[in-house]
């Protein structure tokens, strides 16, 4: 059942982090138009970072951006106390699984100690001390969004539930549990208002070109071989972002203190097919001249700690929350593939 949107929490100052990036700045493009709240997007703009992606909000009297790091601690103290942000939503992260086998010092830094300095800044803000927000903060939130691949990997059967133990297989993944484990513990500890989000893979406009469908896309239009690891038979539950957005906000302003809230698109396909798909579809929006998008598709070496499967059982926030996908696999890429053919530079 849906909730009543008559009782959502009202929020008076709003921080996102990591809102320049993929999945953040699909966030505050829905719903910072429709807030009186004032907003204030915190990126440090590295490389999957991009102004353009929230380029409609330069002319908004509520949002303001800042370039910082999570991990400055003077600047997120100033921020807060400038502010007085009472809504926390916490998107930025390090993200991609290759680059974390290949650097993992950055996801520490950004993932665990980045999510430490926010939560305590928070804290310290929101509350006198252990378990006594001040009344005027009795209302806030901080909604800590995480990822699925910290429960590790599934076999064929079986699905990632909120009490399924952590098993990260990447550094990346590691990064990721140890911010779910910090986020607990300032509840447990303080009775610090957070909640947490675990989301399965998310696609859409404004992914950066590294992951694996605006890849696919890439390579395709350019008409080079489309990579796909191993023998293409890995399996992940697609989400597509917005459906990803408005779970995020059900949890924002119905989830309960402390819990974490599982969110997937039940739509579970194999990396080949994912290919064979986008490829199909472009075969119709924008056809070769001769042979197909799919002749492209070539196997390569697969990467080390490869995750089989994983796949979410969102029953929770479908129950608790009101909140279910409304996309398909199936209408979600055509929706992303139309975007990106209309923005090519964003390929690049």
């Amino acid at each position: 059942m849906e909730k009543d949107n008559s009782t959502t929490r009202k929020a008076a100052s709003i921080l996102v982090t990591g809102a320049a990036g993929f999945i953040g700045s699909n966030y505050v493009n829905h719903y910072a138009p429709l807030s009186d709240a004032h907003w204030v997007i915190l990126d440090k703009l590295t490389y999957a970072g991009r102004l353009e992606n929230i380029s409609d909000l330069e002319s908004m009297p509520n949002a303001s951006f800042v370039q910082g790091d999570i991990c400055d601690r003077n600047l997120l103290k100033r921020l807060f106390e400038q502010h007085q942000f009472d809504t926390v939503v916490h998107f930025a992260a390090e993200s991609h699984v290759d680059n974390s086998i290949t650097g993992p010092r950055a996801f520490v830094e950004t993932n665990l100690l980045g999510s430490f300095e926010l939560l305590h800044a928070a804290y310290e803000l929101w509350m006198e001390g252990p378990n006594a927000l001040k009344n005027h903060f009795s209302h806030a939130r901080f909604l800590h969004v995480s990822t699925d691949e910290v429960y590790g990997t599934l076999g064929e059967t079986g699905l990632f539930r909120e009490d399924t133990p952590y098993a990260p297989n990447s550094p990346y993944s590691a990064s990721k549990a140890g911010s779910d484990m910090l986020a607990r513990s300032y509840f447990h500890t303080y009775g610090f208002p957070v909640v947490t989000t675990n989301c399965s893979n998310n696609y859409g406009p404004n992914q950066h070109s590294e992951k694996l469908i605006p890849t696919i896309i890439r390579k395709a239009i350019s008409g080079e071989d489309i990579p796909i690891y191993g023998d293409g038979q890995n399996i992940r539950d697609w989400l597509y972002v917005l459906d990803h957005c408005k779970g995020i906000q059900k949890a924002l302003d119905y989830g309960a203190l402390g819990e974490t809230y599982n969110i997937g698109g039940r739509n579970e396909r194999n990396n080949l097919y994912i290919a064979e798909r986008i490829c199909a579809a472009l075969d119709d929006l924008r056809p070769k001249k001769q042979g197909h998008y799919k002749d492209q598709i070539t196997f390569v070496k697969d990467r080390p700690g490869h995750d089989f499967r994983y796949a979410i059982d969102a029953t929770k926030i479908e129950q608790d929350l009101g909140w279910k996908a409304e996309e398909t696999f199936e209408t979600g890429i055509v929706k992303t593939i139309q975007w990106y053919l209309a923005h090519s530079e964003r390929m690049s």
